[in-house]
């Protein structure tokens, strides 16, 4: 299962009890409401014999919807088979569906067209520098690809995340090399060089 979907179904499920402890809740207002009023007409405390007070409604609402999510949140790896959990590791919450493709396609290093095919523009700019000169810095890159240092900076981590690429210090800079993988499968990856 999809981690979208487990996670878009759990999130059905906790809206759907918010929803109807919230209808619960404004019935049980409305009553209270309508037993306060005869109160005034009778003289006697009708809404201390009738109907429970729509605060427990409300809080019961709130620990029930608590509790499912939390339930829900302790099984999630369990319940998501590992590859297709969707998100990414940088903490951004969100990987696309291009990146996905391209890190299956470096996993399994059998793909029809080349891996640059399956990445946006901007990081296949940083990558094609990186396999025909390994060993760049990053101010070489920047300069290469005309991108600001940030967004040389953060795409480089990116594509060291999904094992594109390695990093190593070298003063107050990183020189940037292919994986091992990726080096041994050039020919596959790159048909065109």
């Amino acid at each position: 299962m999809k981690q979208k979907h487990a996670d878009g179904a759990a999130a059905f499920v906790v809206g759907l009890i918010l929803l109807i402890g919230g209808f619960a809740t404004w019935q049980a207002y409305q009553r209270w409401v309508a037993l306060s009023d005869m109160d005034g007409h009778m003289g006697t405390s009708v809404t201390a014999m009738h109907g429970t007070h729509p605060v427990w409604y409300l809080i019961g609402t709130i620990v029930a919807a608590g509790v499912i999510a939390g339930l829900y949140l302790g099984v999630r790896e369990r319940i998501v088979s590992p590859n297709a959990q969707v998100g990414a590791s940088d903490g951004s919450g969100a990987k696309t569906s291009v990146e996905d493709d391209a890190l299956e396609a470096t996993q399994t290093a059998k793909t029809e067209r080349p891996i640059l095919d399956f990445l946006p523009d901007d990081e296949r700019r940083i990558l094609q520098p990186v396999l025909s000169s390994p060993g760049l810095t990053q101010i070489e890159l920047r300069d290469r690809s005309d991108f600001s240092k940030s967004k040389v900076s953060q795409t480089v981590t990116d594509l060291e995340k999904r094992g594109l690429l390695y990093r190593e210090p070298q003063g107050r800079t990183y020189r940037v090399y292919p994986s091992d993988e990726l080096k041994q499968n050039k020919r596959e990856f790159f048909p065109q060089e």
